[in-house]
């Protein structure tokens, strides 16, 4: 099987079931030999800014001189972005080998165990590829973002993390993991584990009550992050210089390659992470790390006067109008929306519309089953904001219709991670990146 086979194979299987436990997974790891035993695991959940979270913590590991694993989800171009190897996608010839591999077991324990063993779901299948991938590629270190909630995630099959973090919590996938934000950090909480410290966001009261209270049970000590712990020293369109004080260890200045302030936070978190590895990283290892990490999708600059931002929900979009309002006052802005059906997208268009002076917007619809139709999205539009509001299903059409309306000021793409991921692809595919 080839690559693109592989690859359509994986696409084909269902994102979720209601029979799989975590020991499915632990069965295709025990005839792997255990190798995620093996490996220097660092575990982060939470509902918003994991995956930067987890980027950081990889740059610092690779910027010191570490072999460092990263798994993360989901990707934007190519899925085998999922899997990166000192800071670098695998091959496709290498992804292709690992799903051969996985796929050998699992056909051998449908056959052995047709009663006690089911099939693994896509993400299930992506990470048990990941600890073949980190495991031939010989990596010490493996930063693991969970996929949905934390406690029956399967990353969490892990036994002894060096250190969890759970980011900023909000009310995402409440179908699954409840519908109040206790419940929902009480989901996240599952990845702490018996003696190994967590970070965690400590922003809301009633999650940290949840966080610390499962702290204490497991006997691991706990790293609160508040945005009193941070002083802002610099801000431009490129990066954002600040003061950090946490208290745990001496202040220290960090400068990250962000417009967005929200990413101070996750910032804060990665770098309180490191210490509590206590591995011996120092102070310069982890600032180098920190300058020089780049994550696709998050506020990026991707054409001259074009930031893509993965805000995908009420939280995320909150934190996104914080920032474009800073640009507001001196271009004028453009916005090009699309989003999932299961989102409150029209609690993300209010917030949208209520806190940002744009001058157009553009609405679009995903490639997916799960689309909301531009024309919702435009009805939805215009019964919060009076500006022109235009509704294109084809994403190019309405990329080129939103470039158009720009002019020299700034276009903001928002909403969905799918919409940055095409627009992605129409990018590399006209040759402009």
């Amino acid at each position: 099987m080839n690559y693109e086979e592989a690859v359509a194979y994986i696409n084909d299987t269902p994102r979720f079931t209601t029979k799989n436990t975590l020991d499915n997974t632990r069965q295709v790891l025990e005839r792997m030999g255990h190798p995620e035993r093996r490996m220097k695991l660092i575990h982060v959940a939470g509902s918003n800014g994991k995956g930067s979270v987890c980027a950081y913590l990889s740059s610092i590991l690779t910027t010191a001189g570490k072999q460092t694993g990263l798994f993360t989800s989901p990707h934007l171009v190519e899925i085998n972005e999922r899997f990166q190897l000192n800071q670098q996608p695998v091959s496709n010839d290498f992804f292709t080998e690992a799903f051969g591999a996985v796929m050998e077991l699992v056909r051998g324990l449908l056959k052995d165990r047709p009663d006690r063993f089911a099939h693994p779901t896509f993400f299930e299948l992506l990470f048990l590829m990941g600890i073949y991938i980190f495991d031939r590629g010989r990596m010490e270190y493996v930063v693991l973002e969970t996929g949905l909630g934390g406690r029956f995630d399967a990353t969490n099959v892990i036994e002894k993390p060096l250190v969890s973090v759970i980011t900023s919590i909000s009310l995402e996938h409440t179908e699954y993991l409840g519908d109040t934000y206790e419940l929902i950090a009480g989901e996240k909480a599952g990845i702490i584990k018996e003696g190994c410290p967590v970070v965690y966001d400590g922003t809301r009261k009633d999650v940290e009550g949840v966080i610390l209270a499962k702290a204490r049970e497991m006997h691991a000590k706990a790293y609160a992050v508040r945005p009193d712990m941070y002083k802002i020293l610099m801000n431009t369109q490129k990066t954002i210089d600040f003061l950090m004080d946490t208290g745990y260890y001496l202040p220290m200045n960090v400068s990250i390659s962000s417009v967005a302030e929200y990413q101070i936070m996750n910032a804060c978190q990665a770098v309180t992470a490191a210490h509590a590895l206590d591995i011996g990283l120092t102070e310069e290892d982890i600032r180098r790390g920190m300058e020089q990490m780049r994550w696709q999708g998050r506020m990026e600059t991707v054409l001259p006067g074009v930031i893509l931002d993965g805000a995908h929900n009420d939280s995320g979009v909150e934190e996104f109008v914080k920032t474009a309002g800073k640009f507001q006052q001196n271009t004028k802005v453009t916005i090009l929306f699309s989003c999932v059906k299961e989102k409150d997208y029209e609690g993300m268009i209010r917030t949208i519309c209520e806190h940002l002076a744009f001058d157009s917007v553009v609405v679009t619809e995903v490639d997916s089953d799960r689309l909301v139709p531009a024309e919702e999205l435009a009805r939805l539009f215009r019964k919060y904001t009076g500006q022109e509001v235009v509704g294109i299903p084809s994403i190019p059409e309405a990329f080129d219709a939103a470039l158009e309306r720009k002019g020299d000021g700034i276009l903001f793409c928002v909403g969905s991670l799918y919409l940055a991921g095409s627009l992605k692809r129409i990018i590399r595919s006209r040759n402009y990146a």
